[in-house]
């Protein structure tokens, strides 16, 4: 690229080096490809793959669409039957066509965790140099979900038998609990109406000051979803022992706004529950309109005198009519129903473990905020309407970027994957069909392929979130 042209604009010239730069990256990865695809076909067993000639394949990767050729192998299976298989496919962990690498998927999901999919599609589109559709986003965002769904159900099921995986230890363990609906669409809309409250969970053992009057949660735990309430305590037990050792826990703290689904989570002799002073004061605001009234209420209510609180909201409710007293009958039911939790642990005396070193204990009341950061943020307003499916699996994604688990999370479950709906049969080739397909081999054979142990191919390993298939 000459400088010497009529235009000289920073934002044109860097546009043209990241281009060239880009084609000089697919230009590298089409030669390591194919040289990996030599070293399987001159390493490989003659008597089992036999060589039937190349065939190319593109893969989406972030510096643009890799087009490249690989070999397709014949093979017979133990009953006679011939199918094809390629070994570079195979030693890739591809299965199928149309295929993102790791990398890629990667910054789809990060743009999707904030922004809608249209945007993600959008903005990944921009910086990759390739056509990126909203669809294809989506359907990578199904895919990882039900990934990491499936990791939460087997977590759920270890914890379910005590044999949870969790190795972090912590003799306190906070708990808080709230929900947010979420509007929806299609099918979901006619079975359950035009919302539905997704159940929202995050656990803890301490805050970490970060600033001026500013704190985090730490070891933060959080998990999602549409489920029923005793599912979502089975799937929120499972969160928390695949990261705490359960066995070490002394005491759980469990904070929410009284509802039944919350409540069913007190299954542990050691758990205290108490209502959060977000609720427990704005139902106290709600239903008490009179100023003067409402700072009595608070000043029985600090004085920890529980009973004189109900007695003065009961003779307020004999006392007055039509609103008022719906109002103070309200506010009377709700302070009933949770009598034993309107005091926060920290003014009971409870006596609990000291914090580890760096860590503080603090009044519980952080759900708001994380019901807005984690879930509201994103997928509530925007007009966003979901399916159930499409809710959850997104949904999971957030929970995992709010516990800084996120990449980590996706580079342990991306290699290659489909963005595309997955077929779930497998469609064996004759050699007659083999010259006829572009780009679809058959994974026939079990016995996994090596990777080229060349030194210069070490750094491979993290090519596109391809996992390694060596060991040194």
């Amino acid at each position: 690229m000459s400088l010497t042209e009529s235009t000289k604009n920073f934002h044109e010239i860097e546009g043209k080096v990241k281009k060239i730069c880009n084609e000089l990256g697919c230009k590298m990865l089409k030669e390591i490809l194919e040289n990996w695809d030599k070293e399987l076909a001159k390493n490989r067993d003659r008597e089992k793959y036999r060589h039937k000639g190349r065939r190319k394949r593109v893969i989406k990767t972030v510096l643009g669409e890799v087009e490249y050729e690989r070999t397709v192998y014949e093979i017979r299976d133990e009953s006679g039957s011939s199918g094809c298989v390629y070994l570079l496919d195979k030693a890739m962990g591809m299965n199928g066509s149309g295929y993102m690498s790791g990398q890629l998927s990667e910054q789809i999901v990060l743009a999707v965790c904030e922004s809608t999919y249209r945007g993600a599609a959008r903005s990944v589109s921009e910086m990759t140099g390739q056509m990126i559709s909203h669809t294809a986003a989506w359907n990578v965002v199904q895919v990882l979900g039900g990934r990491i769904e499936s990791e939460e159900q087997r977590a759920k099921e270890l914890a379910s038998e005590n044999k949870g995986t969790g190795a972090y230890e912590s003799k306190v363990l906070f708990e808080e609990q709230d929900g947010i609906h979420l509007k929806l669409q299609g099918k979901a809309r006619k079975r359950y109406g035009t919302s539905k409250e997704m159940k929202l969970a995050i656990a803890y053992n301490g805050m970490r000051k970060t600033g001026k009057g500013r704190y985090e949660a730490t070891n933060k735990v959080a998990c999602a979803n549409f489920e029923p309430a005793e599912q979502f305590q089975a799937r929120k037990e499972g969160a928390i022992a695949a990261v705490y050792n359960v066995d070490e826990i002394e005491t759980r703290l469990l904070s929410g706004d009284g509802a039944w689904w919350i409540k069913q989570a007190m299954t542990e002799e050691t758990a205290h529950f108490q209502i959060d002073s977000f609720h427990r004061n704005k139902a106290i605001r709600q239903w008490i309109k009179r100023p003067d009234i409402q700072k009595e209420a608070y000043k029985l209510l600090y004085a920890k005198d529980i009973e004189g609180l109900l007695s003065f909201i009961e003779a307020l409710s004999n006392s007055v009519e039509g609103e008022e007293y719906e109002g103070a009958l309200a506010l009377l039911t709700y302070f009933k129903n949770n009598k034993e939790a309107l005091i926060p642990y920290y003014r009971l005396g409870l006596k609990i473990s000291p914090p580890p070193n760096g860590i503080e204990y603090r009044g519980m009341g952080i759900m708001e905020s994380n019901i807005f950061t984690i879930l509201g943020n994103r997928m509530k307003g925007r007009r966003a309407c979901w399916s159930i499916d499409g809710a959850n699996n997104l949904a999971r994604l957030l929970c995992l970027k709010a516990m800084k688990r996120l990449t980590q999370t996706l580079r342990s479950l991306t290699t290659i994957i489909l963005p595309e709906k997955y077929a779930e049969e497998i469609y064996i080739l004759t050699p007659k069909e083999v010259g006829q397909t572009i780009g679809k081999g058959y994974n026939g054979y079990s016995k996994s392929s090596s990777f080229p142990a060349i030194p210069s191919f070490k750094w491979l390993r993290d090519l596109g979130g391809v996992n390694p298939l060596y060991d040194e």
